[in-house]
Parts: structure tokens; sequence; C-alpha cells
């Protein structure tokens, strides 16, 4: 009864931000997870210019996968953006690795073998 009453008195938009604030700290329960042992990480990484794509390069050569945000570069340049993406993407190809849109500023980019599923 005391919490239906505190969302019928709550703050609008209150319960919304408990959600953000507890999605915001999945994963740093354990802050020591980069000493963690494991085959495969999936790194996420802001893609902000064309000298970027090297360190994709490397993480997928490294056998990782890259959650790759392009919204600054999308933003900034979009032929830089279309270049960029380019060499990720022959790279990934290279490899037999993949490369697929996930939403409107994410990728994700996928080393040898591990393919996305576009269904």
């Amino acid at each position: 009864m005391v919490g239906f009453l505190k969302k019928l008195t709550g703050t609008p938009g209150a319960e919304e931000n408990e959600v953000e604030e507890y999605l915001d700290t999945l994963g740093l329960e354990n802050e020591d997870f980069m000493e963690e042992e494991a085959d495969v990480w999936v790194k996420p990484f802001v893609l902000e210019d064309v000298g970027d794509a090297v360190v994709v390069q490397q993480e997928l050569g490294n056998g990782n996968i890259v959650l790759l945000n392009i919204e600054p570069l999308m933003k900034r340049n979009a032929i830089k953006l279309k270049q960029t993406i380019n060499k990720i993407k022959g790279s990934a190809k290279s490899i037999d690795g993949d490369i697929a849109r996930l939403s409107e500023y994410k990728l994700l980019v996928t080393p040898r073998g591990i393919k996305v599923s576009r269904k």
C-alpha cells in the first residue's frame, strides 16, 4: 500500500530516474573486471576521428568485439565518418569478421568467426 501511495504522490519521472541510475551502475560492482581472464572482450569505443579506425582494427586483431559509438563523428563530419567506417568495414571483412548497425549511433564490429544476425 505504501508503494502505491508513493507512486501516486511521487515525483513524475522519479521511477524512470531510478531505472537510469540502476542501469548506469551495471557492471560496476566488480571494479577489477579488466583483470579477469576472458577469451573475448566486448569493448565500447567512441569514434571521434578517422585515426580511431586503427584502434578498432587492433581490437579486432586481438579477437575482441567493438561496440562503436559513431555519434561524435557523425555530427561533425559525415564524409570522414564514411571514410572511417569503410576502413573498419574493410578490416572486419578481411579477417572474416562482421559489422552491423544496432541503432542510430551504435555499430557492432566483430572479429574472425563471429557474425551478427540481421533478422
